[in-house]
């Protein structure tokens, strides 16, 4: 029972910047569920996916990476975010209809393939929808298995904030980890990252990532807090789209077989994280990678 089942989003990313529009399939959900495979941990993911040819590519994308999808028809087609990014400034996002509108519906194949997973991931659910979330937290209850969070929140798809945090922490509460950053605390709670990663542990995660862009990142796991620098890659940073999200299932992938104990295992475990992070940085688009992408690359090419 290793396969990890991810339920959340699934989209098209549109990168315009200075050198023209390109278009990458991804989502947060989708980037933690192909990173899981790349890591050797079979993944289903559970999403909403439109019958239009965003569609055609996100499905392809998946079937290329060995990733299991349990779709969600879409009314209103698949999911696009359009990012425009100038003058080195952090890019600003665009959601269409369908990601302000998602929805996953949770049937006998859903129920049954989280109930047979190791661990059910969540990341960038509508924990806004009262009835969506309902739904995803009477889901895993049934399943009987261990979650991993990360709420994700995106300003443009945000409906409502406080509802959204009754949606997520009902989830994070007893969880087997979860995952926040700056902007999460910023947007959600309008206080520090550490006093959210205080509130999260009071809650009862058994462990919490908090990243915290430049300065690294933080694991908290009962008495155990282990923090970790960015780590340090050859090659020079390209896009930044995925780190978070490579670092997530880094560690995610840590907690298939057993809970790290300890400071030196936890430790490995966010040094992990933090390499596909730095990794994953050094291309653009949000697939995860690792250092041994970059080995044996014209670095001076990357992302040319």
């Amino acid at each position: 029972m290793t396969r990890v089942v991810v339920v959340g989003d699934a989209l098209v990313d549109e990168l315009r910047d200075d050198s023209g529009v390109r278009e990458f399939v991804g989502g947060a959900a989708l980037n933690v569920a192909v990173g899981l495979t790349r890591l050797g941990v079979p993944a289903t993911l559970v999403a909403m996916v439109g019958a239009d040819e965003a569609g055609v590519h996100i499905r392809s994308y998946l079937k290329d990476y060995g990733v299991e999808l349990l779709a969600t028809p879409s009314i209103h087609g698949t999911a696009r975010a359009v990012s425009t990014r100038s003058g080195g400034g952090e890019p600003e996002y665009v959601f269409n209809d369908a990601a302000k509108q998602r929805r996953i519906r949770f049937g006998d194949d859903e129920r049954q393939a989280m109930a047979d997973a190791a661990l059910v991931v969540a990341s960038c659910v509508a924990f806004d929808d009262a009835e969506q979330a309902e739904e995803l937290a009477e889901a895993v209850a049934a399943a009987g298995v261990g979650v991993a969070v990360d709420p994700n929140p995106r300003s443009g798809m945000l409906h409502d904030k406080d509802e959204f945090v009754r949606g997520f922490e009902r989830l994070a509460a007893g969880a087997a980890l979860v995952k926040v950053g700056e902007d999460d605390a910023a947007l959600l709670y309008g206080t520090p990252l550490d006093a959210l990663r205080a509130r999260l542990v009071d809650l009862g995660c058994a462990a919490v990532l908090a990243t915290e862009g430049a300065a690294g990142a933080t694991i908290e796991s009962g008495d155990v807090v282990v923090t970790a620098p960015i780590s340090n890659l050859p090659g020079r940073i390209v896009d930044t789209m995925g780190a978070g999200d490579a670092a997530f299932a880094a560690t995610v992938a840590a907690l298939v077989d057993r809970t790290p104990a300890g400071d030196e295992e936890w430790t490995r475990v966010l040094h992990s994280a933090m390499d596909a992070a730095a990794a994953t940085c050094r291309f653009e688009g949000a697939l995860l990678r690792t250092p041994a992408a970059l080995e044996g690359l014209d670095l001076d090419r990357i992302g040319t």
